[in-house]
């Protein structure tokens, strides 16, 4: 990571690959609200999970953006629903909050979703992991309570060696549909399971194809999809 003056340890940053790749990389833990309900219909500081200095430099970063595709790599996914378990703290950290309109944390999501469409940033994919298990998850407006974005594909894979998950439950706020996922039966499954994974990205020069494929830890392609780009 590169030394910010303003701020020494920054995590998130921008990550440019030549004409065709940048990839922003987002910190979700550092300027977050403290876990709780979430459920503000307003946005504060109880809602934060990437904190407003960070959004503006997303948005700036997106906008200035000449590469054909923009990656988002986020910690975690958007609209995956993680139960919450009293005894081991679990569903206070998720960006879902449910089925509906955007609460707490989904606010800035939201927010940001919003702004792509209306500034006209194109080709935005987002990565991430945290779940313990692959996933392909496509985002359309026109299942979604909240609509005002363009859609636009997330990817999950990884961690590449650790317990293993079992699949989540989506919500309906920002419209996901379950393209495929691959997991464990029950949570915390030994590595020994080989349900580990991770994804691979590449970019043809020519066509500006991005070709994604989620793959196991034996590098076996367990699914893969062509993302055209929207040119012009």
């Amino acid at each position: 990571m590169r030394f910010t003056q303003s701020e020494p340890g920054r995590i998130y940053r921008k990550i440019s690959y030549g004409p065709l790749l940048d990839v922003f990389m987002l910190d979700m833990r550092s300027y977050r609200g403290p876990n709780g309900e979430n459920l503000e219909e307003t946005y504060g500081p109880a809602a934060y999970f990437l904190g407003p200095t960070q959004v503006a430099w997303l948005k700036r970063a997106l906008l200035n953006s000449q590469a054909t595709w923009k990656v988002i790599a986020a910690d975690m996914p958007i609209g995956l629903i993680i139960v919450y378990d009293p005894d081991r703290n679990w569903g206070l950290e998720a960006i879902a909050q449910g089925n509906g309109p955007p609460r707490g944390r989904e606010l800035e999501i939201a927010d940001i979703l919003s702004f792509i469409k209306r500034a006209g940033v194109r080709n935005t994919v987002w990565i991430t992991g945290d779940r313990h298990y692959t996933a392909a998850h496509y985002y359309d407006p026109n299942r979604a309570v909240f609509q005002d974005f363009e859609p636009f594909w997330e990817f999950m894979s990884g961690p590449i060696h650790a317990g293993s998950g079992s699949q989540g439950e989506l919500d309906n706020t920002f419209g996901p549909q379950l393209v495929y996922v691959k997991a464990a039966s029950a949570p915390n499954r030994p590595p020994s399971e080989g349900l580990q994974f991770f994804g691979h990205v590449a970019l043809d020069g020519s066509t500006q194809v991005m070709t994604v494929t989620l793959r196991d830890r034996d590098d076996h392609a367990l699914w893969s999809v062509n993302l055209e780009p929207k040119l012009g």
